[in-house]
Protein backbone atom coordinates (compact mmCIF):
# COMPACT_ATOMS: atom_id res chain seq x y z
CA UNK A 1 0.00 0.00 0.00
CA UNK A 2 1.17 3.20 -0.69
CA UNK A 3 1.91 5.83 1.67
CA UNK A 4 -0.40 8.64 2.38
CA UNK A 5 0.96 12.07 0.89
CA UNK A 6 1.09 15.57 2.95
CA UNK A 7 2.86 18.54 3.06
CA UNK A 8 4.58 18.68 6.93
CA UNK A 9 4.36 16.17 10.17
CA UNK A 10 4.96 17.59 13.55
CA UNK A 11 5.61 14.75 15.64
CA UNK A 12 4.45 15.07 19.36
CA UNK A 13 1.91 17.14 20.69
CA UNK A 14 3.29 18.69 24.11
CA UNK A 15 4.07 22.50 24.62
CA UNK A 16 6.43 22.66 21.10
CA UNK A 17 3.94 20.20 19.38
CA UNK A 18 0.55 22.43 19.49
CA UNK A 19 3.01 25.81 19.01
CA UNK A 20 4.01 24.59 15.75
CA UNK A 21 0.72 23.19 14.69
CA UNK A 22 -0.73 26.54 15.19
CA UNK A 23 1.89 28.53 13.50
CA UNK A 24 1.91 26.33 10.50
CA UNK A 25 -1.89 25.45 10.73
CA UNK A 26 -2.20 26.99 6.98
CA UNK A 27 -0.60 24.34 5.55
CA UNK A 28 -2.90 21.45 7.37
CA UNK A 29 -0.14 19.54 9.30
CA UNK A 30 -0.39 16.07 10.59
CA UNK A 31 0.35 15.86 13.97
CA UNK A 32 1.29 12.40 15.71
CA UNK A 33 0.66 12.14 19.44
CA UNK A 34 1.78 8.92 20.62
CA UNK A 35 -1.03 9.50 23.43
CA UNK A 36 -4.36 10.36 24.17
CA UNK A 37 -3.55 13.36 24.81
CA UNK A 38 -2.31 17.00 24.25
CA UNK A 39 0.56 18.31 27.17
CA UNK A 40 3.83 16.46 26.61
CA UNK A 41 5.13 16.55 29.76
CA UNK A 42 2.42 18.00 31.71
CA UNK A 43 0.51 15.05 31.32
CA UNK A 44 3.02 12.35 31.78
CA UNK A 45 5.93 13.24 34.15
CA UNK A 46 4.16 15.30 36.32
CA UNK A 47 3.15 14.44 39.88
CA UNK A 48 0.14 15.67 42.06
CA UNK A 49 2.07 18.62 43.61
CA UNK A 50 3.77 19.22 40.14
CA UNK A 51 3.24 23.05 39.51
CA UNK A 52 4.88 25.55 37.32
CA UNK A 53 8.33 26.90 37.88
CA UNK A 54 8.02 30.47 37.06
CA UNK A 55 4.92 33.34 36.92
CA UNK A 56 2.15 32.86 34.71
CA UNK A 57 2.69 36.04 32.49
CA UNK A 58 5.94 34.40 32.01
CA UNK A 59 4.71 31.10 30.84
CA UNK A 60 1.55 31.73 28.11
CA UNK A 61 1.64 32.18 24.49
CA UNK A 62 1.87 35.69 22.74
CA UNK A 63 -1.87 35.64 21.74
CA UNK A 64 -3.57 33.94 24.58
CA UNK A 65 -2.94 35.60 27.97
CA UNK A 66 -3.87 33.79 31.07
CA UNK A 67 -7.35 34.24 31.94
CA UNK A 68 -6.26 35.33 35.59
CA UNK A 69 -2.13 35.81 34.41
CA UNK A 70 -1.90 38.90 37.52
CA UNK A 71 -2.38 35.92 40.18
CA UNK A 72 0.64 35.72 41.74
CA UNK A 73 0.48 31.73 42.55
CA UNK A 74 2.14 29.50 40.40
CA UNK A 75 -0.17 27.30 38.71
CA UNK A 76 -0.42 23.38 39.18
CA UNK A 77 0.01 21.08 36.04
CA UNK A 78 -3.80 20.70 35.90
CA UNK A 79 -3.82 24.26 35.34
CA UNK A 80 -1.28 24.63 32.41
CA UNK A 81 -3.03 21.62 31.18
CA UNK A 82 -6.31 23.74 30.98
CA UNK A 83 -4.06 27.03 29.51
CA UNK A 84 -3.12 24.24 27.16
CA UNK A 85 -6.19 22.39 26.11
CA UNK A 86 -8.10 26.40 26.23
CA UNK A 87 -5.20 27.35 23.40
CA UNK A 88 -5.58 24.09 21.22
CA UNK A 89 -9.33 24.85 21.06
CA UNK A 90 -9.17 28.36 20.85
CA UNK A 91 -7.04 28.14 17.84
CA UNK A 92 -8.59 24.86 16.46
CA UNK A 93 -5.30 23.10 16.77
CA UNK A 94 -6.86 20.04 17.56
CA UNK A 95 -7.87 18.95 14.24
CA UNK A 96 -4.48 18.29 12.52
CA UNK A 97 -3.93 15.64 15.76
CA UNK A 98 -3.99 12.35 15.12
CA UNK A 99 -3.89 10.70 18.88
CA UNK A 100 -2.73 7.01 20.02
CA UNK A 101 -0.42 7.13 16.94
CA UNK A 102 2.93 6.38 17.71
CA UNK A 103 6.49 7.21 15.10
CA UNK A 104 8.14 4.01 15.36
CA UNK A 105 10.05 4.82 12.33
CA UNK A 106 11.42 7.75 9.71
CA UNK A 107 13.16 6.89 6.63
CA UNK A 108 14.93 9.06 4.52
CA UNK A 109 13.71 9.20 0.62
CA UNK A 110 15.27 12.38 -0.64
CA UNK A 111 18.42 13.54 -2.21
CA UNK A 112 21.26 11.72 -0.21
CA UNK A 113 24.04 13.66 -1.73
CA UNK A 114 22.60 17.01 0.50
CA UNK A 115 24.00 14.83 3.63
CA UNK A 116 26.99 13.55 2.66
CA UNK A 117 29.64 15.52 5.51
CA UNK A 118 32.75 14.85 3.42
CA UNK A 119 31.17 16.69 0.72
CA UNK A 120 32.07 20.88 0.76
CA UNK A 121 28.40 22.19 2.47
CA UNK A 122 26.54 24.44 0.37
CA UNK A 123 23.11 25.83 1.05
CA UNK A 124 20.39 24.14 3.22
CA UNK A 125 17.93 24.03 0.29
CA UNK A 126 13.99 24.27 -0.36
CA UNK A 127 11.74 23.22 2.98
CA UNK A 128 8.69 22.56 0.75
CA UNK A 129 10.42 21.41 -2.16
CA UNK A 130 7.30 19.53 -3.82
CA UNK A 131 7.91 15.71 -2.99
CA UNK A 132 8.20 13.63 -0.66
CA UNK A 133 11.53 13.97 1.46
CA UNK A 134 10.45 11.67 4.17
CA UNK A 135 8.66 8.82 5.35
CA UNK A 136 7.17 8.20 8.71
CA UNK A 137 6.17 4.65 9.90
CA UNK A 138 2.85 4.65 12.40
CA UNK A 139 1.74 2.77 14.60
CA UNK A 140 -1.78 3.14 15.64
CA UNK A 141 -3.49 1.67 18.96
CA UNK A 142 -0.84 -0.36 19.62
CA UNK A 143 -1.74 -2.37 16.66
CA UNK A 144 0.59 -4.30 14.92
CA UNK A 145 -0.63 -2.50 11.95
CA UNK A 146 2.05 -0.41 10.51
CA UNK A 147 0.80 3.09 8.10
CA UNK A 148 3.12 4.54 6.20
CA UNK A 149 3.00 8.71 5.57
CA UNK A 150 4.95 10.84 3.42
CA UNK A 151 5.81 14.15 3.31
CA UNK A 152 8.10 17.15 1.92
CA UNK A 153 9.00 18.64 5.61
CA UNK A 154 9.09 17.24 9.68
CA UNK A 155 8.75 19.14 12.24
CA UNK A 156 10.23 16.47 15.49
CA UNK A 157 8.28 18.50 19.11
CA UNK A 158 9.17 15.37 21.06
CA UNK A 159 11.28 17.46 23.19
CA UNK A 160 14.47 16.28 25.94
CA UNK A 161 12.34 14.66 28.73
CA UNK A 162 9.76 11.92 29.77
CA UNK A 163 8.83 8.55 27.64
CA UNK A 164 12.39 7.08 27.71
CA UNK A 165 14.18 7.28 31.81
CA UNK A 166 17.84 7.65 32.35
CA UNK A 167 18.63 4.37 33.97
CA UNK A 168 22.42 4.66 36.08
CA UNK A 169 24.56 1.66 35.05
CA UNK A 170 25.45 -0.10 38.14
CA UNK A 171 28.49 -2.60 38.87
CA UNK A 172 28.11 -6.41 38.49
CA UNK A 173 25.93 -7.86 40.93
CA UNK A 174 24.79 -4.81 42.39
CA UNK A 175 22.12 -3.95 40.00
CA UNK A 176 18.52 -3.52 40.95
CA UNK A 177 17.56 -7.35 40.56
CA UNK A 178 19.26 -8.27 43.86
CA UNK A 179 17.45 -5.55 45.98
CA UNK A 180 14.52 -7.34 47.89
CA UNK A 181 12.57 -4.18 47.45
CA UNK A 182 10.55 -2.02 45.13
CA UNK A 183 12.46 0.05 42.14
CA UNK A 184 10.78 2.45 39.89
CA UNK A 185 12.09 5.60 38.11
CA UNK A 186 10.25 9.19 38.64
CA UNK A 187 8.05 8.23 35.30
CA UNK A 188 6.62 5.46 36.64
CA UNK A 189 5.56 7.11 39.42
CA UNK A 190 3.61 10.17 38.03
CA UNK A 191 1.77 7.26 36.61
CA UNK A 192 0.42 6.50 39.84
CA UNK A 193 -2.71 8.30 40.81
CA UNK A 194 -2.55 10.52 44.56
CA UNK A 195 -3.74 7.40 46.82
CA UNK A 196 -1.31 4.99 44.44
CA UNK A 197 1.16 7.26 45.48
CA UNK A 198 0.75 7.94 49.02
CA UNK A 199 0.31 3.87 49.37
CA UNK A 200 3.61 3.58 47.58
CA UNK A 201 5.03 5.70 50.11
CA UNK A 202 3.60 5.64 53.58
CA UNK A 203 5.16 4.06 56.30
CA UNK A 204 8.24 3.12 54.07
CA UNK A 205 12.09 3.51 53.70
CA UNK A 206 12.21 5.35 50.97
CA UNK A 207 15.77 6.56 48.81
CA UNK A 208 15.29 9.21 46.36
CA UNK A 209 17.60 8.96 44.02
CA UNK A 210 18.91 12.91 42.71
CA UNK A 211 18.47 16.29 43.36
CA UNK A 212 16.88 18.31 40.97
CA UNK A 213 13.20 19.65 40.95
CA UNK A 214 11.39 15.91 40.26
CA UNK A 215 13.77 14.81 42.96
CA UNK A 216 12.80 17.23 45.47
CA UNK A 217 9.14 17.52 45.21
CA UNK A 218 9.06 13.53 44.99
CA UNK A 219 10.95 13.78 49.03
CA UNK A 220 8.42 16.25 50.29
CA UNK A 221 5.97 14.39 48.61
CA UNK A 222 7.56 10.97 50.54
CA UNK A 223 7.76 12.91 53.72
CA UNK A 224 3.79 14.21 53.60
CA UNK A 225 3.00 11.10 53.68
CA UNK A 226 5.34 9.91 56.15
CA UNK A 227 3.99 12.37 59.41
CA UNK A 228 3.61 11.09 63.27
CA UNK A 229 6.27 9.39 65.32
CA UNK A 230 5.55 6.80 62.84
CA UNK A 231 6.65 7.98 59.73
CA UNK A 232 10.12 6.82 58.41
CA UNK A 233 12.26 9.54 56.78
CA UNK A 234 12.98 9.88 52.87
CA UNK A 235 16.72 9.95 52.10
CA UNK A 236 18.30 11.92 48.74
CA UNK A 237 20.98 10.70 47.37
CA UNK A 238 22.75 13.70 46.36
CA UNK A 239 25.23 12.96 43.64
CA UNK A 240 25.92 16.51 41.85
CA UNK A 241 24.50 19.65 44.04
CA UNK A 242 22.70 22.62 42.31
CA UNK A 243 21.69 25.98 43.81
CA UNK A 244 18.21 26.07 44.66
CA UNK A 245 16.29 29.12 45.24
CA UNK A 246 13.30 29.90 47.26
CA UNK A 247 11.43 32.05 45.37
CA UNK A 248 11.80 35.22 42.15
CA UNK A 249 13.07 37.93 45.11
CA UNK A 250 16.78 38.54 45.94
CA UNK A 251 17.00 40.76 49.13
CA UNK A 252 13.81 42.48 48.22
CA UNK A 253 14.45 42.81 44.18
CA UNK A 254 13.01 40.93 41.45
CA UNK A 255 14.75 38.15 40.23
CA UNK A 256 14.56 39.47 36.04
CA UNK A 257 16.63 42.30 37.12
CA UNK A 258 20.08 39.96 37.58
CA UNK A 259 19.75 38.06 34.17
CA UNK A 260 16.40 38.74 32.33
CA UNK A 261 16.53 41.98 30.99
CA UNK A 262 18.31 43.80 28.31
CA UNK A 263 20.52 45.87 30.63
CA UNK A 264 21.66 42.69 32.51
CA UNK A 265 22.40 40.27 29.71
CA UNK A 266 24.57 42.71 28.44
CA UNK A 267 27.47 41.96 31.42
CA UNK A 268 27.10 38.26 29.91
CA UNK A 269 29.15 36.59 26.59
CA UNK A 270 26.99 36.11 23.52
CA UNK A 271 28.03 34.48 19.91
CA UNK A 272 29.18 36.91 17.20
CA UNK A 273 29.50 40.12 19.56
CA UNK A 274 31.90 42.29 18.56
CA UNK A 275 35.88 43.22 19.93
CA UNK A 276 35.08 46.20 21.79
CA UNK A 277 31.81 44.13 23.23
CA UNK A 278 34.45 41.26 24.43
CA UNK A 279 36.60 43.88 26.38
CA UNK A 280 33.54 45.41 27.69
CA UNK A 281 32.25 42.16 29.12
CA UNK A 282 35.82 40.87 30.67
CA UNK A 283 35.77 44.87 32.48
CA UNK A 284 32.24 44.26 33.55
CA UNK A 285 33.21 40.76 34.38
CA UNK A 286 33.63 42.25 38.51
CA UNK A 287 30.08 43.19 38.36
CA UNK A 288 29.10 39.86 36.78
CA UNK A 289 30.60 38.01 39.67
CA UNK A 290 29.13 40.70 42.05
CA UNK A 291 25.61 39.61 40.77
CA UNK A 292 26.37 36.01 41.40
CA UNK A 293 27.63 36.36 44.68
CA UNK A 294 24.63 39.15 45.89
CA UNK A 295 22.32 36.29 44.71
CA UNK A 296 24.06 33.30 46.57
CA UNK A 297 24.40 35.37 49.89
CA UNK A 298 20.49 35.43 49.65
CA UNK A 299 19.95 31.90 49.17
CA UNK A 300 22.63 30.70 51.84
CA UNK A 301 21.08 33.44 53.86
CA UNK A 302 17.59 32.10 53.32
CA UNK A 303 18.32 28.31 52.98
CA UNK A 304 19.83 25.93 55.32
CA UNK A 305 22.17 24.61 52.14
CA UNK A 306 25.19 25.00 54.57
CA UNK A 307 23.93 23.30 57.56
CA UNK A 308 23.02 19.83 55.38
CA UNK A 309 26.22 19.84 53.20
CA UNK A 310 24.38 21.37 50.39
CA UNK A 311 26.20 24.49 49.31
CA UNK A 312 27.53 23.70 45.64
CA UNK A 313 31.06 24.53 45.06
CA UNK A 314 30.62 25.82 41.67
CA UNK A 315 28.76 29.43 41.09
CA UNK A 316 24.77 30.11 40.79
CA UNK A 317 25.24 31.75 37.02
CA UNK A 318 27.01 28.43 35.92
CA UNK A 319 23.29 26.64 37.24
CA UNK A 320 21.63 29.54 35.59
CA UNK A 321 23.53 29.42 32.38
CA UNK A 322 22.56 25.68 32.13
CA UNK A 323 19.15 25.70 33.06
CA UNK A 324 19.20 24.14 36.17
CA UNK A 325 17.81 27.08 38.82
CA UNK A 326 14.67 25.39 40.62
CA UNK A 327 12.32 26.90 43.05
CA UNK A 328 12.57 24.61 46.24
CA UNK A 329 9.06 24.26 47.99
CA UNK A 330 8.37 26.10 51.00
CA UNK A 331 8.10 23.26 53.29
CA UNK A 332 11.23 21.30 51.78
CA UNK A 333 13.50 22.58 54.74
CA UNK A 334 11.14 22.64 57.52
CA UNK A 335 10.12 18.61 56.67
CA UNK A 336 14.28 17.99 56.61
CA UNK A 337 14.34 20.13 59.89
CA UNK A 338 11.80 17.63 61.34
CA UNK A 339 13.91 15.08 60.80
CA UNK A 340 11.71 13.61 57.28
CA UNK A 341 14.30 14.17 54.70
CA UNK A 342 17.75 13.29 55.02
CA UNK A 343 20.42 13.67 52.94
CA UNK A 344 23.29 11.53 51.55
CA UNK A 345 25.95 13.05 49.50
CA UNK A 346 27.47 10.26 47.45
CA UNK A 347 30.02 10.02 43.98
CA UNK A 348 29.19 6.42 43.58
CA UNK A 349 25.86 4.10 44.95
CA UNK A 350 24.72 0.66 43.92
CA UNK A 351 22.60 -1.74 45.14
CA UNK A 352 22.53 -4.19 47.90
CA UNK A 353 19.36 -6.28 49.07
CA UNK A 354 18.29 -4.47 51.54
CA UNK A 355 18.87 -1.06 49.99
CA UNK A 356 21.83 1.13 48.69
CA UNK A 357 25.62 0.83 49.43
CA UNK A 358 27.69 3.89 48.82
CA UNK A 359 31.98 3.91 48.07
CA UNK A 360 32.25 4.85 51.50
CA UNK A 361 31.02 1.57 52.68
CA UNK A 362 27.95 3.12 54.40
CA UNK A 363 24.62 1.62 53.52
CA UNK A 364 21.04 3.21 53.77
CA UNK A 365 18.25 0.45 54.42
CA UNK A 366 15.17 0.96 51.99
CA UNK A 367 11.52 -0.41 51.02
CA UNK A 368 11.53 1.67 48.08
CA UNK A 369 14.10 3.35 45.70
CA UNK A 370 12.99 6.02 43.15
CA UNK A 371 15.21 7.03 40.58
CA UNK A 372 14.73 10.62 39.85
CA UNK A 373 17.61 10.19 37.25
CA UNK A 374 16.21 12.25 34.75
CA UNK A 375 15.25 11.57 30.87
CA UNK A 376 16.98 10.23 27.93
CA UNK A 377 16.07 12.68 25.19
CA UNK A 378 18.75 11.36 22.41
CA UNK A 379 17.67 7.82 22.75
CA UNK A 380 13.98 8.99 22.27
CA UNK A 381 15.21 10.38 19.05
CA UNK A 382 17.98 8.29 17.92
CA UNK A 383 15.48 5.42 17.87
CA UNK A 384 13.24 6.99 14.96
CA UNK A 385 16.25 8.50 13.07
CA UNK A 386 17.29 6.58 10.71
CA UNK A 387 21.57 6.63 9.61
CA UNK A 388 23.42 8.74 8.83
CA UNK A 389 21.17 11.31 10.69
CA UNK A 390 21.66 9.18 13.56
CA UNK A 391 25.40 10.00 13.68
CA UNK A 392 24.69 13.64 12.72
CA UNK A 393 22.99 14.63 15.78
CA UNK A 394 25.36 15.56 17.67
CA UNK A 395 28.46 16.07 15.16
CA UNK A 396 30.43 17.94 14.99
CA UNK A 397 30.28 19.75 18.12
CA UNK A 398 29.24 16.77 20.58
CA UNK A 399 26.21 18.84 21.20
CA UNK A 400 23.02 18.58 18.40
CA UNK A 401 23.75 21.64 16.22
CA UNK A 402 20.61 23.37 15.87
CA UNK A 403 20.40 26.66 14.15
CA UNK A 404 18.43 29.01 15.81
CA UNK A 405 17.12 26.43 17.98
CA UNK A 406 15.50 24.74 15.01
CA UNK A 407 17.57 23.68 12.31
CA UNK A 408 20.06 21.26 12.26
CA UNK A 409 22.13 22.13 9.24
CA UNK A 410 22.79 18.69 8.20
CA UNK A 411 19.77 17.38 8.87
CA UNK A 412 17.68 18.40 5.31
CA UNK A 413 14.07 19.06 5.37
CA UNK A 414 13.59 18.33 9.30
CA UNK A 415 13.29 20.78 11.83
CA UNK A 416 13.66 20.63 15.74
CA UNK A 417 11.26 22.55 18.42
CA UNK A 418 11.72 21.76 21.90
CA UNK A 419 15.30 20.86 21.91
CA UNK A 420 17.52 23.79 22.67
CA UNK A 421 16.18 25.29 26.45
CA UNK A 422 15.85 28.26 27.90
CA UNK A 423 14.57 29.25 31.08
CA UNK A 424 11.53 30.02 29.47
CA UNK A 425 10.56 27.64 27.14
CA UNK A 426 7.13 27.64 26.18
CA UNK A 427 8.30 31.33 25.04
CA UNK A 428 11.23 29.77 22.84
CA UNK A 429 8.79 27.06 21.46
CA UNK A 430 6.38 29.80 20.07
CA UNK A 431 8.79 32.45 18.81
CA UNK A 432 10.78 29.74 16.94
CA UNK A 433 7.89 28.06 15.50
CA UNK A 434 6.87 31.41 14.35
CA UNK A 435 10.26 31.56 12.87
CA UNK A 436 10.12 28.47 11.06
CA UNK A 437 6.71 29.02 9.52
CA UNK A 438 8.19 32.24 7.81
CA UNK A 439 10.81 30.00 6.88
CA UNK A 440 8.66 27.82 5.66
CA UNK A 441 6.98 29.87 3.55
CA UNK A 442 9.77 31.35 1.93
CA UNK A 443 9.86 34.70 3.58
CA UNK A 444 13.54 34.81 4.04
CA UNK A 445 16.38 32.48 3.35
CA UNK A 446 18.93 30.63 5.41
CA UNK A 447 22.57 30.90 5.63
CA UNK A 448 24.89 28.93 4.01
CA UNK A 449 25.27 25.25 5.89
CA UNK A 450 28.50 26.39 6.74
CA UNK A 451 27.52 29.71 7.95
CA UNK A 452 25.05 27.57 9.70
CA UNK A 453 27.13 25.52 11.77
CA UNK A 454 29.40 28.47 12.69
CA UNK A 455 27.09 30.12 14.56
CA UNK A 456 26.24 27.19 16.62
CA UNK A 457 29.76 26.22 17.34
CA UNK A 458 29.78 29.66 18.61
CA UNK A 459 26.80 29.18 20.57
CA UNK A 460 28.53 26.40 22.03
CA UNK A 461 32.12 27.94 22.47
CA UNK A 462 29.79 30.38 24.66
CA UNK A 463 28.73 27.48 27.16
CA UNK A 464 31.49 26.00 27.61
CA UNK A 465 33.03 29.12 29.24
CA UNK A 466 30.37 29.88 30.73
CA UNK A 467 29.09 26.86 32.77
CA UNK A 468 30.37 23.21 33.31
CA UNK A 469 27.19 21.40 32.49
CA UNK A 470 27.28 23.42 28.92
CA UNK A 471 26.24 20.07 27.40
CA UNK A 472 23.18 20.92 28.24
CA UNK A 473 22.72 23.65 25.52
CA UNK A 474 20.77 26.30 27.34
CA UNK A 475 20.70 29.92 25.88
CA UNK A 476 19.78 31.80 29.42
CA UNK A 477 22.53 34.43 29.75
CA UNK A 478 21.92 35.49 26.18
CA UNK A 479 17.90 34.27 25.64
CA UNK A 480 17.16 38.02 24.51
CA UNK A 481 19.72 38.52 22.11
CA UNK A 482 18.64 34.98 20.55
CA UNK A 483 15.31 36.99 20.04
CA UNK A 484 16.95 39.43 18.75
CA UNK A 485 18.64 37.61 15.65
CA UNK A 486 15.13 35.43 14.95
CA UNK A 487 13.48 38.98 14.64
CA UNK A 488 15.94 40.21 12.31
CA UNK A 489 16.02 37.19 10.01
CA UNK A 490 12.07 37.53 9.54
CA UNK A 491 12.46 41.50 9.15
CA UNK A 492 10.96 42.37 12.52
CA UNK A 493 12.57 45.58 14.48
CA UNK A 494 14.54 43.53 17.64
CA UNK A 495 13.68 45.94 20.33
CA UNK A 496 10.06 44.67 20.85
CA UNK A 497 9.49 47.40 24.05
CA UNK A 498 7.47 50.57 23.95
CA UNK A 499 10.04 53.19 25.79
CA UNK A 500 14.00 52.87 26.33
CA UNK A 501 13.32 52.47 29.97
CA UNK A 502 11.28 49.51 29.36
CA UNK A 503 13.74 48.14 27.01
CA UNK A 504 16.61 48.67 29.32
CA UNK A 505 15.27 47.24 32.64
CA UNK A 506 12.03 45.12 31.78
CA UNK A 507 12.06 41.15 31.49
CA UNK A 508 10.93 39.74 27.44
CA UNK A 509 8.21 38.20 27.45
CA UNK A 510 5.98 35.87 25.11
CA UNK A 511 3.34 39.17 24.51
CA UNK A 512 6.11 41.37 23.19
CA UNK A 513 6.73 39.22 20.32
CA UNK A 514 2.75 39.41 19.78
CA UNK A 515 2.66 41.97 16.61
CA UNK A 516 5.60 42.68 13.94
CA UNK A 517 6.71 46.28 15.29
Amino acid sequence: MSPTVSKIAIIGAGVSGIAAAKQLAHHNPVVFEASDSIGGVWRHCSYSSTKLQSARSDYEFSDFPWPDRNNQSFPSHLEILDYLHSYANHFDVLKFVKFNSKVVQVRFIGDQENVDVGVEPGHYGSLLPGHPVWEIAVQTNDSETIQWYAFEFIVICIGRYGDVPEIPSFPPNKSPEIFDGKVLHSLDYCKLDKDGAAELLKDKKVAVIGYKKSAIDLALECAEANQGPEGKPCTMVVRTLHWPVPHYWVWGLPFFLFYSTRSSQFLHERPDQSFLRTLLCFLLSPMRHAVTKFIESYVLWKLPLAKYGLKPEHSFEEDYASCQMAIVPEKFFPEADKGKIVFKRASKWWFWNGGIEFDDNTKVEADVVVLATGYDGKKKLKAILPEPFRSLMEFPSGTMPLYRGTIHPLIPNMGFIGFLESLANLHSSELRSIWLARLVDDKFKLPSVVNMLDQTMKEMEVSRRTTRFHKRYCISTYSINHGDEICKEMGWNAWRKNSWLSEAFSPYRSQDYRKQK
